[in-house]
């Protein structure tokens, strides 16, 4: 039996409305299990200043250097940390410490950090990088186990460096960056923003409340029909409702809301799933993260506003469950970065339990 009709059984058998489960999160665990320590194939984003610079993804990142990307393998180390945090009986829960450790140890950090500190990568991963990256953080200190709080201290120099360059940056940017990829401008901050209130970083929760409302405050009537374009992974109205969400008040919120985005309060409201022509290309496949991205966000609205937005849930579960056995469908195009979006849904699913408000 194949990856993607095991996982629709084992979806169907345990319930979809359920939280989590342990057999479900074992199963999640094995793709980033896979890539975390698979150098190849891989996709650098580097400026080569001179050929000295040509080298190795695992010498060049060697913390960060699996699952085809430098972000991937950012939120592919934060999903396995998010599962042990879950499910401390993984089956695998020694493997993943093992190389947990392996790839997030101090001198490694250190070689990140070196290469964030040339003068001519101050934009590398900006900001989709970034944000995963204070989320690997965050979920590493929530852990009370020995080995997170060993490698929470080692990877916290980089973060340093990230939180500053978001400081920096931010009031910089005179126009939001509103496309459903990696620049997307919202969904960077809600993850700083997130990390910010955790951490009690006040300095970086006041630049990104300033920031969004200067950028988004007067944003009116967001045009839902026109998602997605053609690669999208991440929902450029829906993330931008997430930063308003976490910096306004509700009262504020609601009103801002239902100026921007006024369809989402029609309890008949219709919004169809992205739907992927060919799940072997690595750019058409964004939109199976699309569809986790809209879940996630709308669980948000729901957990907060239940009152105001509870039939969204139905369309939430629509779009997450129909990219969901995606995630295991064998194509490593979607294999190494999708698991994290899934769970990113069900985290979001479930009540947080630190408040980001």
């Amino acid at each position: 039996m194949n990856n993607y009709f095991y996982f629709l059984l084992l979806m169907s058998s345990l319930g979809f409305s359920q939280n989590l489960t342990l057999s479900q999160a074992n199963h999640l665990a094995s793709l980033p299990i896979k890539c975390l320590q698979q150098e190849y194939p891989n996709k650098l984003s580097q400026l080569l200043i001179d050929s000295t610079e040509l080298q190795t993804p695992k010498k060049l990142h060697p913390a960060f250097y699996g699952c085809f990307d430098w972000h991937s393998s950012v939120h592919g180390h934060w999903s396995l940390v998010y599962l042990l945090n879950q499910f401390p009986d993984l089956d695998s829960r020694s493997e993943i410490i093992k190389k947990l450790q392996v790839n997030l140890s101090k001198e490694n950090i250190q070689q990140e950090v070196a290469y964030f500190s040339k003068p001519h990568e101050k934009s590398f991963e900006r900001t989709y990088g970034w944000a995963w990256l204070l989320k690997l953080q965050m979920e590493l200190s929530l852990s009370k186990e020995e080995y997170a709080r060993d490698l929470s201290e080692n990877l916290q120099p980089l973060t340093n460096l990230i939180v500053g360059r978001y400081i920096e940056f931010l009031p910089k940017l005179n126009y939001p960056i509103r496309s459903g990829t990696h620049s997307n401008t919202a969904f960077g901050m809600n993850l700083a923003w997130d990390y910010a209130v955790f951490s009690k970083n006040e300095a970086l929760r006041q630049n990104i409340a300033e920031n969004a409302a200067r950028l988004f405050q007067n944003d009116k009537d967001c045009p839902l029909n026109w998602e997605p374009s053609g690669t999208d992974f991440l929902s450029p109205c829906l993330e931008e409702i997430g930063i308003m969400q976490r910096i306004l008040t509700p009262k504020m919120f609601l009103a801002w809301v239902k100026e921007f985005a006024p369809q989402l309060f029609n309890k008949k409201l219709v919004w169809d799933v992205a739907r992927v022509s060919d799940r072997k290309d690595g750019h058409l496949v964004h939109l199976d993260g699309l569809n986790f991205s809209r879940a996630w966000n709308f669980y948000y609205l729901i957990n907060q506003f239940p009152k105001d937005f509870s039939h969204l849930e139905k369309l939430a579960n629509n779009h997450f469950a129909f990219s969901l056995p995606s995630v295991v469908d064998g194509n490593y195009e979607g294999e190494h970065w999708l698991a994290s979006f899934a769970l990113r849904s069900f985290e979001m699913k479930k009540q947080n339990k630190v408040s980001l408000n």
